[in-house]
């Protein structure tokens, strides 16, 4: 309003209601113990024998993100692995377990920023990736795949069959191009033609 004064409307501006606090979004690495080592020192005979406070430092009660998800990943691993010393098995070594990590990490951030879209098309990307990866584990080991897939937590769906709007631009582009494959494909037999007659000459001459 033209007959407000600055201190009017600064005093408007103070008086409007306060913005509702998104709720924070369930993170999947809640489960784990706070208590629980970082994966590079778990398994140090030293940490027997160290005091508390050092331990609680190098706790995951202390650590960030990308730490918690190595952990993880470690534990997914021991899920899928088929034996204690099992390190070679498609599934071990494959990023079936990090995918579903990194999934799960991207899918939380989406549902706090929904118009991030450079991290909803690498989500993508990475289901795409884990999809290709479990269709060749479906086809190659079907016992091995449904025991993944239950002990991820993956629900498994097959890539829909490709379809494309037919238009009559798309079916003279395609015509033309079997046209000249075809005409490609003559040359070359042509060529081949020539130079076995060519093989043939040298052979008959070095036998008279």
């Amino acid at each position: 309003h033209p007959a407000c004064t600055p201190v009017l409307q600064a005093a408007r501006g103070y008086a409007r209601p306060a913005a509702k606090k998104k709720k924070d979004t369930p993170s999947h690495l809640d489960d784990l113990p706070p208590t629980l080592l970082k994966k590079e020192y778990a398994n140090l005979p030293i940490m027997s024998r160290v005091d508390d406070v050092v331990k609680r430092v190098l706790s995951l009660e202390m650590a960030s993100q990308k730490e918690k998800m190595k952990v993880k990943i470690q534990q997914l691993v021991e899920k899928v692995r088929r034996s204690p010393s099992d390190n070679g098995s498609f599934e071990v070594q494959g990023k079936l377990k990090k995918g579903r990590v990194l999934i799960r990490t991207l899918e939380e951030h989406l549902q706090r920023h929904p118009k991030d879209k450079r991290n909803r098309r690498l989500l993508l990307m990475d289901l795409d990736r884990r999809r290709k990866m479990l269709g060749y584990l479906r086809r190659v080991n079907y016992g091995t795949f449904e025991n993944t897939c239950q002990q991820l937590g993956i629900q498994y769906s097959p890539p829909q069959p490709y379809s494309r709007h037919v238009t009559k631009r798309w079916l003279v582009k395609k015509a033309l191009c079997i046209k000249v494959f075809q005409e490609k494909q003559k040359l070359k037999a042509a060529v081949r033609r020539k130079q076995r007659r060519e093989r043939q000459a040298k052979a008959r001459a070095a036998q008279e």
